[in-house]
């Protein structure tokens, strides 16, 4: 194309034999008006070369009519009359020659006019040697042919010509005009240079100079007037899209988030603001009561010297006051706590008395469900993985696939020369290139393993000849593919100036920044390298799918290898397949099936050590080993995780609802974790009962145990499970099938805990208190057993263990550990401080990124890790981007002004014009290339000026058709003529002759449905800009998404925005408010469901703020350890709501209703909420702290070591800081709440009424004293 353009300078010349300096007189001795410097056609200078014209330095002459003629029609008015410096011929040919040019940019006027004017007065003008001196010519016969001349242009004219054509475009090749024209000139003098440059036969076929001074004097540039793309004369001026100048101004976007104090987002500004006031503000109160007080004190400490002493202020450094406590015991009944520990009470009976049948009953329920395993089907397409169906991506992708077939299948590789210590360097040279070449050559002869298909089988074809490929290697395709080792610099230089000139073997140009990347002038310095191979993408299933996906994993082994041979030429080649991201994110998961193993594993052993005899008694008696270990309830404990698991697979698997492989992997760890707590708790509080009731029956004993821990165990099951279930609230099936799997495993892990669990303990206790083996029930063991030393008088049952009930740890926490916490200025401390972190939180939650790094989801030994790396790196042009007009048929008129924007009657701001006026904003619109406009281009196409195009049955279409073709499009074609038309349009084939030829650029463009003859689908192609990171992508896709709607309320027309990543990008448009949605859902939940179960507002409300602190802290802390906002993330946030609840339901349960054997053992002078704060520290922080803190830390801890990096990232990271701040939260900050605003109590039941309380009342009165006297050794 372009050269047809560069060779407009020579097309009246004729050819010679070689090239004659003039060493005598000058070709052109005269410079004056009326004289002419060349005229004429003096035959050419080679057989395959052009026309040269004649050296003629005589005088213009008048032309006889019929040349006035055809230089009226072809250059204007203004040569009706006066001599001219041309014959007939060369105007026959400089028609011919401008005919390329004028499609290219016939559509703006100024443009055409000031092309046309230079040419026509460069060939005719009869002043011509003024502005023109023949420096070089060649002999032919008795002439000279012109080689080389000077040619002036003013600065003015050639700025003004350059800006008139500088942006006018070319939609079929997504470009500029000026790329065809110019080479891609970024100024008039690189324009002008292109232009004169000599090329033989594929451009000027002789050297024209445009110096910018001359020496003279009787020589000048010719006064020529340019006309401006937006020139005052309305026959000049241009349209929008290829006009600037001309183009309305777009209303300014407003940026969502944009709230900014200084440097500090608004969210963050208010927190640390608001945090400093308060902090202000309590500090100043705190100072000023005490400053009153001591001012108080010292007015009347003569008078009340002695009440202040019984009244100091530091209550907690008294003696003991035995009765204080109780003074404030509850006295009110809760009928729903009530009604709750009858029920369990009830269930815990029945499951103890009939251990067999609530064994067989359960495992006959997990086989049931679990045979839905017969169904199980996983699924690894990453589209349906990530993508909601319902989602408005996955509608629209549908859509296009079905209207225009899937978009192609690309394999990508880049090569990068990035070994080196000093750091990335140059990645060609003519070994590099030759090597190149022969990689791409044995590709092309590459044959699949299992159907033997070859590249060019399953290639995309758009001229039917040649694959597509983009690569540097291309630009020697019209040489044969031969690689001049001298030369290869300047020839890839002027290829990548001139793409046109050197077209590959499939005759489209190429992007210089579609292949090479990481330079900034000089491409041979270009550090990396990249080759696209375009595939045909077959629909999803069908046989030519399986056969592409072939073919690629023969590749990808090719490739392999060649990373090798890369390696050892210094270089290093990372690449990727259409099929490599899913094969690769399916083998990410079980790579650590020994994690999981060894986290099972750890967990069981600690279940034994913690549940089971402390180690001094094992000391003292060794036989205590083979019957106190609970070795057995340890062991069922993970096999109840394990059978809840199996059921929740088997039961959803039955409703057909499939599995991924990171349900397999995570839910594993996270019912572990949570299934395990409940066991600690029942078993402890057995442990209390039995001490406390040791003569009754064990299903009595074990059915207060229940019925004691069984609200706090449905309260945390009952939050769990609503939190689980909610995450399958997220539309994307990885996420909510991992949520409803999980809430499934959750809810049947705390049935079988609280019914088969349950049944197994009552067995086990009946064997311990009979003495019993362990593992050998056969065997009694009578030396199994413990006496102690009668200061508790529990000597004497012979029933029950009789190991002391309080350890270490429970005896720190009663002694030392919440006395001091609950203390004025400690509690001060602790709001302060956690206040503080939550403000500070708060404060890092606008730092969260948004995303989900595809380098994160697969393997860290991933080949494509580097891929992704380099496409970041080094890809200098973004991803395409269409829009899809749907249901509209642009067959009719007033569709086609809709959506046109070259046409006067076109809207002004129709669906191409604002795409144009977007990409002139690339900051805001995230669009860089212009776009292809196929209703553009056919209207153009059949203009009869563009003789070639448009023929048809031998002539050109519209040529005699009236009303004739026009700018207004009135009397254009519609319905079935536009169709008939369009048909023609879409299988015409680019060329020289032609470029707006629609079946490359367009054929798949257009959604016909012949029946009726009505377009039914059509898109309009552009271009991203170079996307760089997950924020890249997700503000491309919002502001696709922000486009296509403006025009849709604008024109009316139904269009959306389709491109090949958008499908993994919807979900964050809206995750931010679907997070906050559904955590503010939770929240809300968990204070109903508190509200019920303590039947407390005030206790509820602290117990849901605790929990809304702990997981803000959890968000600010995602934003230091870099875990962004995603599905995933998101559905881990509600993870860590339930869990969280989970730390604090005991304690919050503890303290409404308080057990009264604890608080009456309370020897300290805390009263009132305080006191049921110490109590409910002594009676559940230790099995808090030992059954779910030390459990789940050691779960995670296990994940430390695991090889995923989603693992690390979205699961370690989140999950240690849910356990650390989890922990804080319920055993620091929750007790002091409770402690400042908690609610009303009420009476335990299980601690009131019984016959046992006197029992246990001596007991706790003896512990009392004893706690006192105690050595250190007889501590637990």
């Amino acid at each position: 194309m372009r050269h047809r353009v560069a060779a407009l300078l020579g097309i009246a010349l004729s050819s010679g034999l070689q090239t004659v300096v003039a060493d005598e007189a000058p070709y052109t001795a005269k410079h004056e008006p009326g004289r002419c410097a060349f005229r004429g056609q003096c035959g050419k200078q080679s057989l395959f070369g052009k026309e040269l014209p004649c050296v003629d330095n005589d005088l213009a002459k008048d032309p006889d009519a019929e040349l006035r003629q055809e230089l009226v029609d072809l250059c204007g008015a203004e040569w009706s009359d006066g001599p001219v410096c041309c014959t007939l011929d060369q105007v026959r040919s400089l028609k011919s020659e401008l005919g390329t040019p004028n499609t290219l940019i016939g559509s703006c006027p100024a443009c055409k006019h000031n092309f046309f004017n230079m040419f026509c007065k460069f060939t005719c003008s009869p002043d011509q040697s003024l502005f023109v001196n023949v420096t070089q010519a060649a002999p032919k016969n008795d002439k000279l042919l012109v080689t080389e001349l000077d040619q002036l242009i003013s600065e003015k004219y050639g700025s003004g010509f350059y800006d008139s054509c500088k942006e006018v475009k070319f939609g079929g090749a997504n470009s500029r005009a000026m790329d065809l024209i110019g080479g891609g000139a970024k100024n008039y003098h690189d324009m002008l240079k292109f232009l004169g440059d000599k090329k033989p036969l594929v451009g000027s076929p002789f050297q024209i100079n445009y110096p910018e001074t001359y020496e003279d004097p009787s020589m000048g540039a010719l006064d020529m007037k340019p006309k401006k793309c937006n020139d005052e004369d309305p026959n000049f001026q241009c349209v929008c899209v290829d006009c600037p100048e001309m183009c309305p101004k777009l209303p300014d976007v407003e940026e969502s988030g944009s709230c900014r104090v200084g440097a500090l987002p608004c969210l963050s500004f208010a927190s640390i603001f608001t945090y400093l006031i308060l902090l202000f503000a309590f500090s100043a109160t705190i100072f000023g009561h005490v400053a009153w007080k001591r001012y108080a004190q010292h007015r009347i400490e003569r008078t009340r010297l002695l009440h202040e002493a019984l009244h100091s202020d530091d209550e907690d450094e008294g003696g003991p006051v035995l009765t204080e406590a109780m003074r404030d015991r509850p006295t009110k009944r809760y009928w729903i706590n009530d009604r709750c520990d009858d029920l369990f009470y009830r269930l815990g009976h029945a499951s103890s008395r009939f251990p067999g049948i609530t064994i067989g009953f359960s495992l006959l329920i997990v086989a049931v469900l679990s045979a839905g395993w017969f169904k199980f089907d996983l699924e690894k397409d990453p589209a349906r993985l990530w993508v909601s169906p319902s989602s408005a991506a996955a509608q629209e992708k549908a859509y296009f696939d079905a209207n225009f077939g899937p978009f192609y299948r690309a394999e990508k590789i880049f090569l990068v020369n990035d070994t080196l210590p000093s750091g990335p360097g140059p990645v060609l040279s003519y070994d590099t290139l030759k090597w190149w070449m022969e990689v791409e050559k044995s590709i092309e002869t590459l044959e699949s393993d299992i159907y033997g298909k070859y590249l060019g089988d399953l290639c995309f074809k758009p001229t039917g000849d040649a694959c597509v490929v983009q690569s540097v290697t291309g630009y020697w395709s019209p040489q044969g593919g031969e690689i001049n080792a001298k030369t290869w610099k300047d020839h890839l230089r002027k290829c990548t100036e001139s793409p046109v000139d050197c077209r590959p073997k499939f005759g489209q140009p190429i992007d210089p920044n579609m292949i090479l990347g990481g330079y900034d002038e000089d491409v041979t310095e270009a550090q990396a390298l990249t080759v696209t191979w375009v595939i045909n993408n077959p629909p999803e299933g069908s046989d030519a799918r399986g056969i592409a996906i072939d073919w690629e994993n023969k590749l990808r082994d090719r490739l392999l290898d060649v990373q090798d041979e890369a390696k050892q030429r210094g270089l290093r080649l990372s690449f990727n397949t259409e099929i490599s991201l899913e094969q690769e994110l399916n083998k990410s998961t079980n790579t650590d099936a020994k994690i999981v193993v060894i986290s099972y594993l750890v967990m069981f052993i600690y279940a034994c050590m913690a549940l089971g005899t402390p180690l001094k008694y094992v000391f003292r008696n060794p036989a205590l080993l083979l019957v106190e270990s609970k070795v057995s309830l340890g062991l069922l404990g993970i096999i109840i995780v394990l059978m809840s698991i199996t059921a929740s697979i088997g039961f959803f698997s039955w409703v057909g609802l499939k599995a991924t492989l990171i349900i397999v992997e995570v839910i594993p760890f996270i019912v572990l974790a949570v299934g395990v707590d409940n066991i600690f708790l029942i078993v402890h509080e057995l442990d209390r009962v039995n001490l406390s009731c040791p003569d009754r029956m064990v299903e009595e004993r074990v059915a207060r145990a229940l019925g004691r821990m069984g609200p706090s165990i449905l309260f945390s099951a009952l939050t769990e499970t609503v939190a689980f279930a909610l995450g399958a609230a997220v539309g994307m099936p990885a996420v909510r099938n991992f949520a409803a799997y999980a809430a499934g495993a959750v809810l049947i892990n705390a049935l079988l805990q609280m019914t088969m669990f349950v049944s197994f303990l009552a067995v086990n206790q009946i064997r311990v208190e009979d003495r019993r083996c362990e593992l050998w029930p056969w065997w009694q063991i009578k030396r199994a057993r413990i006496y102690s030393n009668g200061n508790n008088g529990f000597v004497g049952s012979g029933h029950v263990s009789e190991i002391e009930e309080e350890s270490i740890l429970q005896i720190f926490i009663k002694n030392t550990y919440a006395p001091r916490l609950l203390l004025k200025r400690v509690k001060l401390g602790v709001i302060v401080v956690f206040l503080g972190v939550f403000a500070a939180a708060l404060a890092l939650i606008p730092m969260i990124e948004i995303g989900l790094d595809q380098r994160v989801a697969i393997p860290d030994e991933s080949y494509l890790i580097p891929y992704f790396n380099d496409l970041y790196d080094y890809m200098k042009t973004g991803p395409p981007v269409y829009f899809v007009t749907r249901g509209v048929d642009i067959a009719h008129r007033e569709q086609q002004q809709a959506v046109c924007s070259r046409f006067t009657s076109c809207e002004w701001l129709s669906l191409t014009s604002t795409l144009e006026l977007e990409r002139q904003r690339p900051n805001v619109s995230y669009i860089a290339s212009p776009t292809a406009s196929w209703m553009d281009d056919f209207f153009l196409w059949l203009n009869p000026v563009y003789e070639q195009c448009c023929v048809e049955d031998g002539k050109t279409c519209f040529a005699d058709r009236k009303p004739a073709w026009n700018a207004t499009l009135y009397g254009m074609p519609e319905d079935e003529e536009f169709i008939h038309y369009l048909d023609k349009f879409l299988s015409s084939p680019a060329d020289d002759v032609c470029p707006l030829g629609g079946m490359a650029a367009y054929s798949d463009a257009v959604a016909i449905n012949h029946k009726d003859n009505t377009i039914q689908a059509s898109h309009f192609r552009t271009a991203h800009t170079p996307l760089r990171s997950q924020a890249d992508f997700i503000n491309a896709y919002a502001a696709a998404r922000r486009i296509a709607s403006e025009i849709t309320a604008r024109t009316g027309q139904d269009v959306f925005p389709y491109s090949v990543f958008y499908i993994f990008f919807d979900q964050y448009l809206s995750i931010i408010l679907l997070t906050a949605a559904l955590l503010s859902a939770l929240v809300g939940i968990i204070f109903v469901i508190a509200a019920i179960l303590l039947g407390s507002a005030m206790t509820s409300a602290v117990l849901t703020v605790t929990v809304t602190m702990c997981v803000i802290d959890i968000m600010g802390a995602m934003a230091i350890f870099g875990v962004s906002l995603n599905a995933v993330s998101l559905v881990n946030l509600i993870i860590c709501v339930g869990i969280s609840v989970e730390f604090c339901a005991h304690i919050a349960r503890a303290y409404t209703f308080p057990s009264r054997t604890v608080m009456e053992s309370n020897n300290t002078t805390l009263r009132g909420r305080d006191a049921r704060a110490w109590t409910s520290l002594v009676n559940v922080g230790g099995s808090v702290f030992s059954g779910i803190t030390v459990t789940k830390l050691l779960g995670v801890c296990v994940l430390a070591f695991t090889r995923s990096k989603i693992f690390e990232i979205y699961y370690f990271r989140v999950w240690l800081a849910l356990v650390v701040f989890a922990a804080l939260h319920a055993l620091v900050f929750l007790p002091v709440a409770l402690s400042v605003a908690g609610g009303a109590g009420y009476v335990d039941p299980e601690s009131e009424g019984t016959a046992a309380q006197d029992l246990t009342d001596r007991r706790w009165r003896a512990i009392r004293v004893h706690d006192n006297s105690d050595s250190e050794d007889e501590d637990y």
